[in-house]
C-alpha cells in the first residue's frame, strides 16, 4: 500500500471508535471472529480511524476495508455518503469493499472469498 498521511485524530473520534467496538451488530461480531488473529494472513484492526472516518476493518498492509452496511444504507442521503467516503479512501489508497450485514450472515463463504481475493491482489 502506498505511504498515506493521516492527520492527528479528532477529540473524541478515538473514544468513539473503542465504543462501537462493545456495540457491534451481528455480521460485524461474526466477521471479526474471522478476521481476526490473521486467519487469513492478514492483520485486520476493527472500528479504525482513518482520515476522520471510522473503518469497520482495517488491513493496512493490503490497504484494504471492509465495510458492512445495515438497511439504512439504503437511503438516498446514506448512500451518497458512502460513496463519498469510499472515494476519499481511495485517494488514500485504500480499497473499499462493502457488504451488506444481511449478505455477511447468509453467505459467509463468499464474503470471505472476496476479501481474500481482494487481500492477495
Amino acid at each position: 500500500m502506498p505511504q498515506a498521511t493521516y492527520s492527528k485524530l479528532p477529540e473524541g473520534l478515538r473514544d468513539f471508535a473503542r465504543s462501537l467496538r462493545g456495540n457491534q451488530t451481528d455480521a460485524e461480531n461474526l466477521l471479526w471472529l474471522l478476521l481476526r488473529n490473521r486467519r487469513l494472513g492478514f492483520k485486520f484492526r476493527r472500528q479504525h480511524p482513518v482520515a476522520g472516518y471510522i473503518l469497520d476493518f482495517f488491513c493496512h498492509e493490503a490497504g484494504l476495508c471492509v465495510e458492512l452496511d445495515g438497511g439504512e444504507h439504503n437511503a438516498p442521503e446514506a448512500a451518497a455518503s458512502d460513496e463519498q467516503r469510499t472515494k476519499k479512501l481511495n485517494t488514500l489508497g485504500i480499497t473499499v469493499l462493502r457488504f451488506w450485514d444481511d449478505e455477511v450472515l447468509t453467505n459467509t463463504e463468499v464474503v470471505l472469498e472476496k476479501i481474500y481475493l481482494e487481500l492477495v491482489k
